[in-house]
């Protein structure tokens, strides 16, 4: 097994080749375990994800941190987390939440300025600042290198202000981020602009932009990292609906043609846990 300090070595290593790669979102340690067996190199944790598997609106920091210690421990891959905004407004408060991730055994993991209030969804600038420039002094007092992604979540509440995204990418990246990340962007002369205006890796969640491209077109564009967010947890959420629904409207019962063959799901397991 490789250790913590082996895993967030082989998360920077990958951050620094040349080309993009994928780093879909498990979200138990079962979708972990068949991801890592099907060759992803690294997994990231969806709040979304987890929020929809509790069958909440919104999860804790509690849960979120037992979550990620689920996903670490379940395959040998590196684990980014979604820490959402780190479960406090205060600055040196929400710092705390990343030596809690380390401790549960990810190397990496997220600050946004989202406030997580709808009323006034995105921190002023110099707080979403001080709350990034705390979080790196958290992470690099790790005895590994922990890599930290800020987020600049615009883009999601409806704010599709460039400039201040960039503007705050910019600031975040000036603070010590090591990744940076703005859910919500959607058409590839958007995503370029971005990416294109920074100096560190750049993450791109499909969850959210135009399906329609692809991972070549995406790296051209400048992205290093494509995430999905909850989006494959969504997916897996609208197939059980349908199922439901066939069985509850109509008494019928075809979705079982499609089920994943037992043999196929108790292979990726092994699969995953002989590596």
């Amino acid at each position: 097994m490789r250790t913590q300090a082996d895993k967030a070595a082989r998360f920077r290593e990958l951050h620094q080749r040349s080309g993009a790669f994928i780093i879909p979102n498990p979200w138990d340690a079962g979708t972990a375990r068949i991801l890592a067996a099907m060759g992803f190199e690294a997994l990231a944790t969806t709040s979304l994800g987890l929020a929809n598997t509790l069958g909440q609106s919104a999860v804790s920091l509690d849960a979120i941190i037992e979550n990620c210690r689920a996903i670490a421990e379940a395959t040998d891959l590196p684990v980014n987390a979604d820490l959402e905004n780190c479960g406090a407004d205060d600055p040196k408060a929400a710092a705390q939440a990343i030596a809690r991730a380390a401790e549960a055994g990810v190397v990496g993991g997220s600050i946004e300025d989202s406030t997580g209030d709808p009323r006034q969804p995105i921190y002023e600038f110099s707080l979403a600042l001080e709350r990034v420039q705390a979080a790196v002094e958290a992470a690099r007092a790790l005895p590994f290198p922990f890599m930290l992604t800020a987020r600049a979540e615009n883009f999601l509440w409806g704010r599709k202000d460039l400039d201040d995204t960039i503007r705050r990418l910019q600031a975040f990246e000036a603070a010590g981020a090591d990744v940076l990340y703005s859910p919500g962007l959607y058409d590839i002369a958007t995503i370029r602009t971005v990416a294109s205006s920074l100096n560190k890796p750049f993450n791109l969640v499909m969850g959210f932009a135009d399906p329609t491209l692809t991972l070549d077109e995406i790296a051209a564009a400048g992205v290093k990292r494509i995430s999905v967010g909850g989006a494959m947890q969504r997916h897996a959420l609208a197939a059980f609906l349908r199922c439901a629904r066939e069985m509850k409207d109509h008494g019928a019962f075809s979705f079982v043609r499609d089920m994943a063959p037992v043999k196929e799901v108790r292979e990726a397991f092994a699969a995953a846990s002989s590596e």
